[in-house]
């Protein structure tokens, strides 16, 4: 198994966080990230755009063969 340097540890955790988010939203009818920082905040839509960055990064990753053992 390949060792995950620090983007790939960025991008693991905005991904769990995101997958959370997505779950809560689902399950409960909760978004979490509306719920800290408001209704499409700035901060709010960083957050997002963070979240959709680091999961493109994620399959970047596995595409270049992170996956691959």
């Amino acid at each position: 198994m390949k060792k995950m340097g620090t983007f790939g540890w960025i991008a693991f955790v905005l991904v769990v966080i995101g997958a959370l988010n997505w779950g809560l939203v689902g399950f409960f009818d909760y978004d979490l990230v509306k719920a800290i920082f408001g209704d499409m905040s700035t901060v709010s839509r960083i957050v997002y755009g963070l979240v959709g960055i680091a999961g493109l990064g994620m399959i970047i990753g596995a595409m270049a063969g992170g996956a691959d053992e």
